[in-house]
């Protein structure tokens, strides 16, 4: 294990035997469990019971909505919908499930996951591998979100370019009812030209299409969702100020940033040079970067959900500091098992005391203040 602040013994002792076995395979068979505990109240309270950890000082108030601590789950982990209770009772403040797409699809070949544990990373290719927008639907119907439930969305892969928005339309009307928040993912780099959307003319047909859809579902007498836009960490100057144009020009609640990355530096890994989006620790400064340049854009008039790298407390306060409201994680569960969570909470609060910050809302954007 590495020298984090706080270690999690007994997944220490198992993760190298887990480690030893395909990561795709070893993700199934926990989902499967996390699956079986979802039906098992006692099983549920007593996760809830070794894994919370509760303080005034982790809540954020954002779009009208109380998180009662800023850590979540990133898109990918449970991409059905069949475990977020579970995952809730870990202690995320929320969840975010998919990235669905209207159609079930299979995804890329096999093998399309790798670990690189030399640098505490990722690499996936996955290819959207889920079973459809109405299987995900299906699962949440039966079993109510304990806690804030987003939803990514994101094109079939045989859908082009060109015809796009209409997966997004679908995707999103269908889950409208059922989402805390909907995530409209535009830059995995493993569907075909998807990163393509991000440029001025497709994103902003794009976002105009959502958002009139939103409009027209609040004239019937639905609540208003909150709709958020997903980037890509490796964008050239032209790409980013697209989206920048975009975003002042339209009303999206919000920005995740980021995705996984294509560069490949410095990897120590021999699986580093493996095709797909790059997660972890690898990613951790660029998507911080990307967060400090959107901050410096936008101040605290558009809210920013940070990912990528975040294993430790101190991970996640830089990303808060650099203008993050809430962070994410994914890889840093893999590689601290299911403890980290709670890990990361203690660290960040002893940040906040650390440095005077009463709230983690008084500490979003404090590298620029």
């Amino acid at each position: 294990m590495h020298d984090f602040p706080h270690h999690d013994s007994l997944y220490g002792k198992i993760q190298p035997l887990l480690f030893r076995h395909d990561p795709e395979t070893i993700h199934e068979h926990t989902l499967t469990l996390l699956h079986q505990i979802a039906r098992l109240p006692l099983a549920k309270k007593i996760l809830h019971q070794a894994y919370q950890l509760d303080d005034a000082a982790l809540q954020v108030k954002l779009w009208d909505k109380t998180f009662p601590n800023p850590i979540g789950l990133a898109a990918g982990f449970d991409k059905d919908g069949k475990a977020f209770n579970p995952l809730f009772a870990l202690g995320f403040g929320f969840v975010e499930v998919g990235t669905v797409t209207p159609l079930p699809q299979p995804g890329n070949p096999k093998p399309r996951v790798f670990r690189l544990p030399e640098d505490l990373s990722l690499i996936n290719r996955l290819g959207f591998n889920n079973q459809g927008v109405e299987s995900l639907v299906a699962h949440i119907k039966k079993n109510q979100p304990d806690g804030i439930l987003g939803i990514n969305i994101g094109k079939n892969k045989a859908t082009s370019i060109d015809s796009a928005v209409q997966d997004y339309d679908t995707a999103l009307r269908t889950v409208y009812d059922h989402a805390g928040y909907i995530t409209i993912n535009i830059s995995s780099p493993n569907t075909e030209k998807l990163r393509a959307l991000q440029e001025q003319e497709a994103l902003r047909s794009l976002i105009e299409r959502l958002l009139t859809i939103r409009e027209e579902l609040v004239r019937q007498g639905k609540p208003k969702k909150v709709i958020l836009l997903k980037i890509a960490p490796d964008l050239t100057e032209k790409t980013f100020h697209d989206i920048i144009t975009i975003l002042r020009e339209f009303t999206i609640d919000g920005v995740i940033a980021t995705n996984t990355t294509l560069e490949r530096n410095d990897l120590k890994s021999p699986a580093g040079q493996e095709q797909g989006g790059l997660s972890g620790a690898a990613l951790r400064s660029l998507s911080t970067q990307v967060i400090g340049k959107l901050y410096r854009e936008f101040g605290s008039s558009l809210p920013i959900i940070g990912v990528g790298g975040i294993f430790s407390g101190k991970d996640a306060y830089e990303k808060i500091r650099a203008g993050a409201s809430l962070v994410q994680i994914y890889t840093g569960l893999i590689y601290r098992g299911p403890a980290v969570v709670k890990f990361v909470k203690q660290e960040l609060l002893q940040q906040l005391k650390q440095d005077g910050f009463a709230s983690v809302a008084d500490a979003v954007g404090a590298d620029f203040h």
